[in-house]
């Protein structure tokens, strides 16, 4: 039964056009092919990564974010509560009126005092600024160095240029060194971010992050297996264009260098769009989906490849949402871009806990430090 499973699984009919199968994939002559074996690589890559990722934030990015003038301001603290505590760990982090009410007659607190309490609760949980710079420093510099090793690897190749030739003689395409390795960092990477996720700093879009991570790597670890590396370097190639420029924008927006970051944000915003939304599913995913079918008859494998290039590309274009909102925001001269994704960085973790207390005093007559507090002005997110 198993054995049985098993030949219907890696059935030539399945993974390959007509006329061939997993025997043109066989090494011969010096000619090497991709193994599925070769997958396996990834995992110690991946752990190899999580291990220089943390080497990284504390040697590197840490220092890199004091030299930029990344800085965090002292939270107030929720003081302890534990019927407080155990309301805001077992069932809202935003309690209703009535749940107010009715925590004000468990505590003795009055209805100010719980709301300045889950304020600063939930300001204990938000990540810092620091957390913030160096994942995207990490991310940044992967990118950075994944995008130009790509271009490296692939500038000299004839279906760089003339992308049709990615099905040049296929499926019996030998595999190159350079690609080989590009895969499997590439994919390694990946794998870390997926092992990763739940220390990461968790943004509103964080369920299409998981999708994306998911299809990523199954879309780079299917076309190894049937040998689309052609069109998998330049699907990796399009994503990493753009994805250095995000990273070091939000490093900028940490560090305070409104300017700087508005500036590279916009480069983002034009590469993205071109690439994601033009080279993308212009260049690239007509010549895996519609031309192909002008040199084979459609297949399984093909309809599956095709269908994680188009789960990509609806995310692309809800990410592109996102970036055209950012992108308006500071049009009008606002004094940052603010990553749609995030929590409303720093605009109310910083000081938001102590607003109610301030505006307490103000209004009856008390001071601080000889003036009445100033800060007054912003509006609250809770």
């Amino acid at each position: 039964m198993l054995s049985r499973l098993y030949e219907l699984i890696w059935a030539d009919w399945i993974w390959f056009p007509e006329g061939h199968g997993w025997a043109d994939l066989t090494d011969h002559d010096d000619v090497v092919f991709p193994k599925p074996r070769d997958l396996w690589a990834t995992i110690p890559i991946a752990l190899c990564f999580l291990v220089i990722r943390q080497i990284f934030e504390r040697t590197v990015a840490t220092p890199l974010a004091s030299l930029l003038g990344v800085r965090d301001k002292t939270r107030v603290c929720a003081s302890p509560n534990p019927v407080l505590e155990s309301f805001f760990c077992s069932t809202s982090k935003h309690p209703t009126q009535s749940s107010i009410e009715s925590l004000c007659k468990q505590t003795d607190f009055s209805v100010r005092q719980v709301q300045r309490w889950f304020r600063r609760r939930r300001n204990q949980d938000r990540p810092n600024k620091l957390k913030k710079f160096r994942e995207a420093s990490w991310r940044f510099t992967f990118y950075l160095i994944a995008f130009f090793a790509g271009l490296a690897v692939l500038i000299d190749k004839p279906w760089f240029h003339d992308m049709k030739l990615m099905w040049d003689d296929f499926p019996k395409m030998p595999l190159l060194p350079s690609q080989y390795w590009y895969y499997m960092i590439e994919l390694g990477f990946y794998v870390s971010l997926l092992l990763s996720v739940a220390t990461d700093i968790k943004r509103k879009d964080f369920k299409e992050q998981i999708v994306h991570h998911i299809a990523t790597i199954s879309l780079i670890s299917f076309s190894w297996l049937v040998n689309y590396i052609r069109g998998g370097t330049l699907v990796m190639l399009v994503h990493d264009s753009s994805d250095y420029l995000m990273e070091s924008a939000k490093m900028f927006n940490y560090a305070g260098w409104r300017k700087t970051c508005n500036f590279i944000f916009t480069m983002f915003a034009a590469v993205f769009i071109v690439t994601r939304l033009v080279i993308l599913p212009f260049w690239i995913i007509y010549t895996t989906w519609v031309y192909p079918l002008t040199l084979y008859p459609p297949f399984p494998g093909f309809y599956f490849f095709n269908g994680l290039m188009i789960v990509l590309q609806v995310l692309h274009i809800f990410w592109a949402v996102l970036i055209l909102r950012m992108v308006v925001k500071f049009l009008p001269g606002n004094d940052i871009v603010e990553d749609e994704r995030s929590d409303k960085d720093e605009t109310d973790s910083e000081g938001e806990g102590e607003d109610g207390e301030l505006r307490e005093k103000s209004k009856n007559g008390h001071m601080q430090n000889g003036h009445t507090p100033l800060n007054n002005n912003h509006r609250k997110i809770d």
